[in-house]
């Protein structure tokens, strides 16, 4: 029996640390080395070593190749996409429809600490367009989708996430500029990324609060294509956002300015 319960507590506190060490990966998402990560969630190098090695057998982290490091892995991104199949059933014919409306490819995403993953998308196939796939992740304070889904939340969150958005030495007037976007993003329900993200690449973006949690709908263009277009992609985002969120049921939301 003693041997039992020590091995369930053993298990619980693997658990525990690999948890830990996630998250401390999540923080840091350009990648950390062992001794960071060992530092961070205050575990022995060794010990680490030998969670980081399970975690990468699982691709739920990866390691930097041979610079050193190690980041979270792709599998992370698709247990995300496939812990979304209901809001993704309950909405794709809307993003389908947004997609021949706009002539524009079209996303859905979520926020996973500092990082927006996309876990739908629909490619509208004209001879210039943007192509990605569903899972792809990326910073959320340079893009659109990121923006709305920072707006989203409380101001202490918001606060909590900001040091790990920019790199050491960032200026602070770049955070500033981030928290009048969110802002902005929330007196208007809609937030932009203009070639933040990707050169020659231009977002809207739209915050979808409903009973499945909170995500984005992006509309994503040539930065050319979106400067002319900017009203009806604008338009079309908020009907869509007020038909999907009447459709499935929203939950109220009550933020202040940063």
């Amino acid at each position: 029996m003693a041997d039992s319960i020590d091995d369930k507590h053993s298990g619980i506190q693997v658990i525990a640390r690999a948890a830990a060490i996630m998250r401390a990966l999540g923080r840091n998402p350009q990648g950390i080395s062992l001794a960071t990560i060992a530092h961070e969630v205050d575990l022995a190098r060794s010990t680490v070593q030998r969670i980081v090695s399970a975690l990468e057998n699982e691709h739920l982290v990866e390691a930097l190749g041979p610079s050193g490091g190690f980041r979270l892995g792709p599998a992370l991104g698709q247990l995300i996409h496939q812990t979304q199949s209901d809001i993704i059933s309950s909405v794709r014919s809307s993003l389908t429809e947004l997609s021949a409306k706009v002539q524009e490819s079209v996303s859905l995403a979520t926020l996973a600490g500092d990082r927006v993953h996309v876990v739908d998308c629909i490619i509208y196939e004209r001879e210039l367009r943007v192509v990605f796939p569903i899972g792809i992740e990326a910073p959320a304070h340079k893009t659109a989708a990121g923006k709305a889904l920072l707006a989203g939340l409380p101001d202490a969150q918001i606060r909590a996430v900001l040091p790990s958005l920019f790199e050491v030495g960032a200026k602070v007037a770049d955070q500033k500029a981030l928290i009048e976007q969110i802002d902005g993003a929330r007196e208007s329900s809609v937030a932009y990324d203009q070639d933040e993200h990707v050169p020659g690449v231009s977002a809207t973006a739209v915050l979808l609060n409903t009973y499945f949690g909170q995500y984005s709908i992006s509309v994503l263009a040539p930065s050319v294509r979106a400067k002319r277009n900017a009203d009806l992609y604008r338009s079309s985002l908020l009907s869509t956002k007020e038909a999907i969120e009447a459709k499935i049921g929203r939950t109220a939301i009550g933020l202040q300015s940063v």
